[in-house]
């Protein structure tokens, strides 16, 4: 039987092999999915001997995507403008293939849950390995605008400028901030901790969409004070684990499964609902 892994550090909580495995069900594919939690500086040997004992493919989380990135054959185009690696696949020609399945879950989500991206002023907080993932996928959406805003400016400047080219991005200060954006992506891992990004209350209005790319069974701090200063739009990031894990199964199997009927099976394990 075909096996595939999550590699992370932690990873005992990964809803990954509940997902796959509803994937697999559902489309009659035969596998099976485990969970890898090597230690930080020994993951390369893990991957490679995962391989090595006949892996088919795996799926990379925190911390490892930036390192996965220089340990695979060939990278997709996504993962090289990402810098980053979720998913690898082992072709039939025995080349590990990277690529990089966050960016395109997000905006999968954002669509269904019937965000419009084209054309809208959009707001990223954050500029780390997720933020850097999202925005390719996002400007190809052709958005107004996009903007990052970030604790550290320098960072933000940074990202705008590698990401310029593929349409209208700029860094702004939390401070500079300014004028109704239509959509608010949190990137950062703020409300792990219970905690917020420095944004100003009255950049919140009613027609605002919110999306935080954190999840929880209740919800994130973040989403939880957007709705207190007006926002009627919220989203939190489990429809985005359950797209991108959809967009790496077809990376690997070539067929793509459905997830509205997944992301309900999830909710539920999860107490949402």
């Amino acid at each position: 039987m075909d096996r595939y892994l999550v590699f992370g550090h932690p990873v005992r909580h990964s809803k990954s092999p509940f997902i796959h495995t509803l994937f697999a069900r559902q489309t009659q594919q035969e596998l099976e999915y485990g969970l890898a939690e090597p230690a930080v500086d020994e993951f390369a040997h893990a991957l490679r001997t995962f391989f090595d004992q006949g892996g088919k493919g795996c799926n990379v989380t925190v911390p490892f995507k930036e390192q996965a990135f220089t340990l695979v054959d060939c990278l997709s185009p996504r993962a090289k403008r990402a810098g980053a690696v979720n998913t690898i696949k082992l072709t039939d020609d025995g080349v590990l293939l990277g690529d990089n399945t966050d960016g395109a879950g997000l905006v999968a989500d954002l669509k269904s849950d019937g965000v419009t991206l084209g054309d809208s002023r959009i707001l990223l907080l954050g500029a780390g390995g997720a933020a850097r993932g999202a925005l390719a996928p996002l400007l190809a959406e052709l958005p107004s605008e996009l903007v990052i805003a970030n604790r550290t400016h320098a960072k933000a400047q940074q990202l705008a400028a590698e990401f310029c080219d593929l349409g209208p991005v700029t860094a702004q200060t939390y401070e500079q901030l300014a004028g109704s954006f239509d959509l608010v992506i949190n990137s950062t891992s703020a409300s792990l901790q219970g905690a917020l990004p420095p944004l100003a209350p009255a950049l919140i209005h009613t027609d605002i969409a919110i999306y935080d790319m954190m999840y929880g069974a209740s919800d994130t701090a973040f989403i939880s004070w957007a709705k207190q200063h007006g926002a009627r739009q919220t989203m939190d990031g489990l429809g985005m684990l359950v797209e991108q894990a959809a967009e790496a199964f077809t990376v690997w199997r070539g067929i793509r499964p459905g997830t509205k009927q997944v992301l309900r099976e999830l909710k539920r394990n999860l107490g949402v609902i």
